[in-house]
């Protein structure tokens, strides 16, 4: 029997709203008992001081990039699964973006094979790994993949890594999936508007000398595309939200009673068009990020719910491909090990917001979206946990990271708070970090 008790850790559980300090007992993979105090227990048992740790559900992320297949030097699957671990990902879901794309049943099949394959070495924690469909063949926005087949084959939900601009495409696609009880996930963003813009559009935009992507671009798109909900009644998931109109759009879309639901990424609550004065390439993103009042419209959105989730979009690049001028530098930060620490340090501990709206925006509602019951730190639950060590500081090095890739603005910066621990159920093992 293995056998674990967590002494006097705060748990947190958005699905009861419980936020406590209690003793925790793990059992064989299962959380056993969460009591104020814990006396009897086994001589085999393991006991570990928990004061100041917090436990809650493994975080649950809606997307991401995998290197593999295909672009192996930026991120493996090994690399990628171990990363999530790291950060407290218990179950990671990956966009169709890879090379080939999954955009038909074949692909899907070699990817599963691969995942169950003996020969592919995984960390001691694996988290779940979710597979998007691609909507469209190649990816292009102009011809329907063959949804049925994917859908039978186990993805996940369907989205495109690109937008789609193609209404009468995408109001097709929207009444085909209806009937496939799938997540249906949009990025809603007009390339014409945008422009080949590298920033969000406005005064910042100009006093560095950067082409500006106007927040029409993606308020207009949402627009429509909540017009075409409302004409199909499918249910859809708006990806990337990063303007404050965007809010106010879904704001509405939500009281008219819109089957929608949406996500903002960390980095859009983290960081605004202030922060790039550096030119720093690692804070090239697409969409941009938001000027400061777009910034506090996405904190105040996912704190009251109009935005439902907060997605990682974890897109590793090597070295070499983001050491180049901004504008030219692919989009995208590494995040899943970064991802928890600095959203506590920067909303939870200065008050803006409690504990579990976090982690319900991390992961309850992420479970939620992806049609998935939500993990969760109650007595007889599988444990799908992460215990995080708030004030823990740590330097962030390629050596610290499970990430093949290091692109992200804090590289070399301390940062406070770590993963001291993730269980993954369907390893029925948990990873233990330093």
């Amino acid at each position: 029997m293995n056998s674990k008790l967590l002494q006097q850790v705060r748990v947190l559980d958005p699905v009861s709203g419980i936020d406590q300090v209690a003793d925790v007992l793990i059992t064989d993979g299962v959380i056993t008992a969460v009591e104020t105090h814990i006396k009897e227990i086994s001589g085999d048992t393991v006991v570990q001081d928990c004061q100041g740790h917090i436990l809650g559900p493994g975080l649950v992320d809606l997307y991401s990039h995998s290197g593999a297949p295909g672009h192996e030097q930026r991120e493996t699957w090994s690399s990628l699964l171990a990363a999530a671990a790291n950060g407290g990902f218990t179950r990671l879901a990956i966009l169709p973006d890879t090379k080939p794309p999954l955009d038909n049943s074949a692909v899907l099949a070699q990817r599963q094979e691969l995942q169950n394959s003996p020969y592919l070495s995984l960390p001691p924690c694996s988290p779940q790994l979710y597979h998007w469909g691609a909507f469209t063949i190649g990816l292009e926005g102009q011809q329907m993949t063959e949804l049925a087949e994917l859908a039978l084959g186990g993805v996940v939900g369907f989205t495109d890594e690109g937008p789609l601009c193609n209404l009468a495409l995408v109001r097709r696609l929207l009444e085909y999936l209806q009937s496939l009880g799938k997540p249906v996930a949009l990025w809603a963003c007009d390339p014409k508007l945008a422009n080949g813009g590298v920033m969000r559009e406005g005064i910042q935009s100009i006093a560095l000398g950067l082409p500006g992507n106007p927040a029409i671009a993606e308020s207009s798109a949402i627009a429509a595309l909540l017009e075409v909900v409302a004409t199909t009644g499918t249910p859809v998931h708006l990806m990337r939200i990063s303007t404050s109109r965007a809010v106010q759009l879904i704001e509405s879309a939500k009281a008219a009673g819109l089957p929608v639901t949406a996500s903002t990424t960390w980095m859009h609550l983290l960081l605004n068009t202030e922060d790039l004065c550096s030119y720093n390439s690692n804070l090239r993103l697409e969409p941009p990020l938001g000027n400061p009042v777009d910034q506090a419209a996405l904190i105040r959105g996912v704190r009251e719910g109009i935005i439902d989730a907060i997605a990682i979009d974890h897109a590793p690049y090597t070295y070499e491909e983001k050491t180049v001028a901004f504008a030219e530098a692919p989009p995208g930060v590494i995040g899943l090990e970064l991802a928890l620490p600095l959203l506590w340090h920067t909303l939870v501990e200065t008050g803006d917001w409690s504990a579990l709206e976090l982690w319900k925006s991390l992961s309850t509602n992420p479970a939620i979206c992806l049609q998935q019951d939500p993990p969760s730190t109650a007595t007889g639950q599988s444990a799908e946990l992460v215990l995080f060590n708030p004030q823990s500081p740590w330097i962030v090095h390629q050596k610290n990271l499970k990430s093949l890739s290091s692109n992200t603005p804090w590289l070399g910066q301390e940062l406070i708070g770590r993963v001291v621990q993730t269980w993954c159920p369907a390893s029925e093992a948990s990873v233990k970090y330093k």
